[in-house]
This record gives structure tokens, C-alpha cells and sequence, in this order.
């Protein structure tokens, strides 16, 4: 919802002003200039990246849309289901967390928690290492070192799809020249003819230089910085997992190991001492 009242701040106050210095609306109508712009936008942005980074990016506008899910509610859920699998791991020994991590949607822990239950990443991230402390194959050092290369190689991906509306937000005052300068051209071709043709056509030419600066810096540009702060909030809330793991993994008891990963929330979202032990208790 926070792209769409971006979008209508964006688009009121720009058509505003112009209708309120007395602008012709009908005049930024060139369907030319929104065909030449936006098609070699796009095809730059084909050209430029894989075929993975353009489906993610294409996937991401109904996230932007709906906005991050990374809040306290889910870092609560996060923590509750971290001190459940820790407390039954501490009183029944690693092993008996084996069926739940092997089959997490008929784990009697995990379907408590339909929120971690639906975030992939997450889930992939939370059963594969504690796969690997049940097998025991592993010391702490060796695994946290694995985990932050995960994280590091997961956060590059993460990043790609908003990078790549970044860089096509960079492009379009470039592109709006393009279409300026086409419209130029075919201006000089109009000279000596009707004064009202001519200015119709450098209203024109300079309706693409327009579209091309409002398109990069209030919508594409934006797009862009708001999908990079979402991959952001994910790599946040799977280093909170990494986090509450490695505190049991070096000994702390459930309590003090879910403390930790809250410690490693960010001041947005982070639950107090208080909201946490009152939500582990209930």
C-alpha cells in the first residue's frame, strides 16, 4: 500500500502544479514519446540482466505493493518457535528434533507457527543447520562460518532484482534525451511551416526529457531503493536465526538464546524483554 500512496503523492503533486500554473493536460499526452521511452527502458534492462534477475524483479512488484512482512509480529512468532525447538532439544537430547526438521508440515511445533511455516527462506535456512547439529559432524566455529557464507551469497542474490530497477531508473533521463532529441529532429523538419505545428512538436520533444526525470527519480528509482530495503529486512530477520542457533549451539540456555537473536532485531522491530517473556509464557 506504501508503493501505491508513494505513486499517487508522486503523480498529485506533479499534475498539480502544472494544472495550477495554468498547464494543458492533453499537451503531455505523446503516446511517441511513452513508446520510445519506456520500450528502450526495458529492452536495456533485458539486455543487461539474466533471465533470473528479470523474473525476480518482475515478481518482486507485488511485495513492494504489499511491503515487508519482516515486523514484530513475525519476530515474535520467529523467537517463540526458536525457544520451542531449543527447549525440547535441551529436555529430550538434539535427536528429538530429527521428525520435525525431516518433515516440518507435519511437525506439531512448526504448524504453530503458520507465518515462519510460509517464509521458504527461513524455513530452508532454520532446518538445514539444525539438520547439521543433529548429525553432530560439525564444531561451532565451522558452522557459523558456513551460515555467514550463506548469508553473504543469499543477501548478493537478495539484492539483484532492485539493483537491476536501480539501474533502469538511472537510464531513463538518459533515454528521455533520446526521445528529446527525436522530437527535435522532427521539428527542424517543420521550420518554416505553421508556428502552431512547430510548437507542438518542441512541446512534444520536451514532454520525453520530462517523462524520463519523473519516471527515474519518482517512481523507478524509488522502486528500486524500497526492493533493496526489503532484501534487506530478509537478511536481517535469517541473521536472527543464525544468531539464536549459535547461542544454543555454544550452551545458553532457551531464554537467554532467543534474548540474544532479539538483541540482533532491529530497534523497529524488537520486541522488549517484557512483550517477549510475556509471549513465550502464553
Amino acid at each position: 500500500m506504501k508503493l501505491i500512496l508513494g505513486i499517487l503523492i508522486v503523480t498529485g503533486s506533479v499534475i498539480g502544479g502544472y494544472l495550477m500554473a495554468h498547464g494543458n493536460l492533453a499537451i503531455l499526452w505523446q503516446p511517441a514519446e511513452y513508446v520510445t521511452i519506456g520500450g528502450a527502458a526495458f529492452g536495456a534492462f533485458v539486455i543487461a540482466n539474466p533471465g533470473g534477475v528479470i523474473k525476480k524483479a518482475m515478481m518482486s512488484l507485488p511485495v513492494l505493493i504489499k511491503g515487508s512482512k519482516y515486523n514484530k509480529a513475525m519476530y515474535m512468532e520467529l523467537l517463540a518457535l526458536m525457544y520451542e525447538l531449543f527447549s525440547k532439544a535441551r529436555k529430550e537430547g538434539v535427536m528429538a528434533l530429527e521428525s520435525h526438521i525431516d518433515e516440518p508440515a507435519n511437525s506439531d511445533i512448526f504448524t504453530k507457527y503458520p507465518k515462519i511455516a510460509a517464509d521458504h527462506h527461513a524455513m530452508e535456512f532454520l532446518t538445514d543447520y539444525l539438520r547439521l547439529i543433529v548429525g553432530g559432524s560439525m564444531n561451532a566455529f565451522e558452522l557459523e562460518n558456513l551460515m555467514d557464507i550463506e548469508l553473504e551469497v543469499h543477501h548478493g542474490d537478495a539484492m539483484k532484482p532492485g539493483d537491476a530497477l536501480t539501474s533502469v531508473g538511472d537510464s531513463l533521463p538518459g533515454f528521455g534525451i533520446v526521445a528529446a532529441v527525436l522530437g527535435v529532429i522532427i521539428t527542424m523538419g517543420s521550420i518554416g511551416g505553421d508556428p502552431a505545428e512547430l510548437g507542438a512538436h518542441v512541446g512534444a520533444a520536451l514532454v520525453g526529457t520530462f517523462l524520463g526525470i519523473l519516471l527515474a527519480y519518482g517512481f523507478v528509482g524509488p522502486m528500486g531503493s524500497a526492493a533493496n530495503a526489503i532484501a534487506e529486512e530478509e537478511s536481517k530477520f535469517l541473521s536472527c536465526i543464525k544468531v539464536c542457533i549459535m547461542a544454543t549451539l555454544n550452551g545458553y540456555a532457551p531464554p537467554i538464546a532467543v534474548e540474544f537473536g532479539r538483541k540482533a532485531i532491529s530497534h523497529e522491530h524488537r520486541p522488549s524483554f517484557a512483550e517477549l517473556e510475556e509471549h513465550l509464557k502464553g
